[in-house]
Formats: structure tokens, C-alpha cells, sequence
């Protein structure tokens, strides 16, 4: 199953990224803990180049602890990283004094020229469905209050007072044009972030059964039946997804998979590994 997807407000999201990208100081890049390298997109890598980064590995509650550790020391090596989940709330006390340790030694630079101090403004990204409104909300304790028109400034995006020292601009979801590896596909959407209407669901969710078969096979007892190869009428029978005539509805059956998976109830999962 090849898995392409890049609608027109993907295009413009991306002008918009590289026009607000100038009135930042910093980035903070979302990645997803149980995707570390497939839920980065590589075009923001050529996007940033130059610009101070913090990367946030988020659902890190969701993802394998073992391989989130190796993933940490791993991409540690190119610059700040550390994982947080940002519906729990756990990690995210210590972005904001990153960001401001980040920042501190062009603060600097720029207070012996003369310039007047201003908040720090920090732009978040990331992929769709990465949670970057839940960390906001963590970070602002919920209260999103815009803080006036600025440069750069479009619908959808809005800038955010975290404290008086601290601004976030937030931006939709961007992926990338085409994936080169099938597979970063298929993961991006098992994990939901491509929208479930583009993709084949059932052929999918056969794909992550096998996947998980071989890499988590206990994380499918609770769908088990005595049966050694699990399909999706076994997942329906299960979950009773039966119509009529005994039938078992095999949609019905890979959606309820999926959200089951999504939420971590299927056990911690990292998909990347290296």
C-alpha cells in the first residue's frame, strides 16, 4: 500500500513556515516518541537550518521506554532533545527553561547592541496530529489568549503568551510531499497522522497486525482466541462488529483497532528502531 498525501493547504502552510520563520528566535520541532525519526519531517530540516531548535519527542507515555532511551542518546548527539507527554503533562515543566537557556547568549548579544529586551518567540511545528495544541495548553495552563496582530500573523496561526518572557506561535501540521519510504507511511498512519479518510483502513490495519505480530506479539491477547494468526473478522468477533447474518463488519473492526492502538491500550510501542 503506497501512501501519498500533500493537499493544497499543505503547500501553504509551508510559505507560511518560511514566511513567520524571521520574526522567531527559536523552534520547537514535536516528533512522536513511538516514530522518533519517521514523524520529523525532512523538510524542516532544510527549513531551520540556522535557527536555535528544542526537538520534543511527545506521547513518550505511549511509546516503548527502552528504545525512547536509546532514541534520546541517539539524537541527542545533533542537539537538545527529552520527551514529554503532553496530555499527562509529564516533561513539559521543562521546556520553557531550555528555550530560555537556548536563547540566552543571543539575548545577550543583542542587550550589548542596544536592543530593547521583548519576549522570546518561539514558533512550534511539527506533523499533523502531533499534539502541538495539547502542549500549548499545557504550557499556557490552558488559556490560549492571543497576544495581538504581529508580523507574520495569519488564520490559523495565533501567537501565545506563555509568561511575560515567553511567546508561542503556533502552526498547523505540515508533512512533506512524498514519502520516499512506504513504511514512514504506513507509520505515520497506523499512529493517525494522516487522516484515516485517505488510507485503505482494512489493508492497513492487516499491515500493523502483522507488524505488531512480529515485533509486540503480546500486545494482540487481548484479541486472541486460541488462534496463532490473528485477522481483523477476529478482531470483530471480539469486539462484536457482527451485522447481519453473522458477518463480521471488517471497517468497523479495523477502526476500533486503531483507536484501541492509538490510545496505548494495545501496550507501549515504538515503530522505528534502528
Amino acid at each position: 500500500m503506497s501512501i501519498q498525501w500533500f493537499p493544497g493547504h499543505m503547500a501553504k502552510a509551508r510559505r507560511l513556515l518560511l514566511e513567520q520563520l524571521r520574526w522567531v528566535d527559536a523552534v520547537i520541532e514535536l516528533g512522536d516518541a513511538r516514530l522518533p525519526e519517521s514523524s520529523l519531517n525532512p523538510m524542516l530540516r532544510e527549513l531551520l537550518a540556522g535557527k536555535l531548535k528544542l526537538l520534543v519527542l511527545n506521547k513518550s507515555d505511549l511509546a516503548d521506554n527502552t528504545w525512547t532511551e536509546r532514541w534520546l542518546e541517539r539524537l541527542g548527539q545533533e542537539g537538545l532533545v527529552f520527551p514529554v507527554s503532553a496530555t499527562a503533562g509529564s516533561g513539559v515543566g521543562r521546556i520553557i527553561p531550555q528555550l530560555e537557556s537556548l536563547v540566552r547568549g543571543k539575548q545577550e548579544q543583542l542587550a550589548a547592541r542596544g536592543v530593547r529586551a521583548r519576549p522570546l518567540r518561539v514558533m512550534v511545528v511539527g506533523i499533523p496530529n502531533i499534539g502541538k495544541s495539547s502542549l500549548i495548553n499545557q504550557l499556557t495552563g490552558g488559556a490560549r489568549a492571543k497576544t495581538g496582530n504581529k508580523p507574520g500573523v495569519t488564520r490559523g496561526n495565533q501567537w501565545v503568551r506563555i509568561n511575560p518572557r515567553v511567546e508561542l506561535l503556533d502552526t498547523p501540521g505540515l508533512l512533506w510531499p512524498k514519502f520516499d519510504d512506504p513504511e514512514a507511511g504506513r507509520k505515520l498512519a497506523a499512529v493517525g497522522s494522516i487522516k484515516d479518510e485517505v488510507v485503505d483502513s482494512e489493508e492497513l490495519a492487516l499491515w500493523l497486525i502483522e507488524w505488531l505480530q512480529k515485533n509486540y506479539p503480546t500486545s494482540l491477547e487481548r484479541y486472541r482466541c486460541g488462534q496463532e494468526k490473528l485477522s481483523l473478522e477476529d478482531i470483530g468477533r471480539v469486539r462484536g462488529c457482527l451485522v447481519q447474518g453473522g458477518r463480521v463488519d471488517t471497517l468497523k473492526a479495523a477502526q476500533i483497532f486503531f483507536k484501541e492502538f492509538r490510545a496505548g491500550l494495545l501496550g507501549k510501542v515504538t515503530m522505528d528502531k534502528f
